[in-house]
């Protein structure tokens, strides 16, 4: 692991906190912590995966297609820029 790979808490509302590895998508560590979470294209396309952001700031690694709220993001697609507070639809 270089100096730069940090993990990084999120919190999420009603399952608890789980650790993203910087360069892992949002959604890749909720499947990793068995957070199940609706999706279906993983690159931004259809907002199935639509989260609430609570606190913190996100990443996009690509640019989404899908309509997002302000207060919401596509964790198919960004990763964790700080430690984050998310309601994952449940």
């Amino acid at each position: 692991m270089s100096s730069n790979d940090k993990s990084l808490r999120i919190d999420v509302v009603d399952v608890g906190a789980i650790i993203s590895p910087s360069d892992s998508t949002i959604l890749n560590a909720l499947e990793a912590a068995d957070v199940h979470i609706h999706y279906h294209c993983r690159e931004g396309f259809c907002g199935a995966c639509r989260t609430k952001l609570i606190e913190g700031e996100v990443e996009y690694t690509t640019d989404p297609l899908a309509f997002i709220d302000d207060d919401e993001i596509l964790p198919c697609c960004c990763v964790a820029k700080c430690p984050l507070k998310i309601k994952v639809p449940l």
